[in-house]
């Protein structure tokens, strides 16, 4: 299996390309992120207070940060309108939206494999194994 002309056991062997999608899980699946950009592509744009009552939480000064990271990553777009008093809205931009796919496959997964997971938690756990 090969993505993009490199093949998995080139990068097994290969320091700099260990994991191929390790970089992608840094941006989409840092804590808090894969919520805001779930919330923004389910709702539509957000503004700020709304999506800090969408993520149980979430505080004001982490929304702000991973925000900010996403907007910088290019996956949510901020929009700033200067009234009085001033409004700022967030949407998901169409880099983040290409996401869908993989958050609709990995939901898909987890509706499929969470109760195995827990099982498999509980017999491990069980049998004296636990941490």
């Amino acid at each position: 299996m090969a993505t993009q002309g490199t093949s998995w056991s080139a990068t097994a062997t290969d320091p700099e390309l260990a994991c191929p999608i390790s970089p992608v899980v840094d941006i989409v699946f840092s804590r808090w992120t894969t919520p805001i950009l779930w919330s923004l592509h389910t709702f539509g744009r957000l503004r700020f207070v709304e999506l800090e009552r969408r993520i149980p939480g979430i505080t004001p000064k982490v929304l702000t940060q991973r925000l900010r990271q996403l907007e910088r990553d290019g996956m949510v777009v901020r929009t700033y309108y200067p009234e009085v008093p001033p409004r700022v809205e967030y949407e998901i931009s169409e880099l983040g939206r290409s996401l869908a796919p993989l958050f609709a496959h990995l939901a898909e997964w987890a509706g499929t494999n969470l109760d195995h997971v827990e099982q498999a938690r509980r017999s491990y756990d069980d049998a004296g194994k636990y941490l």
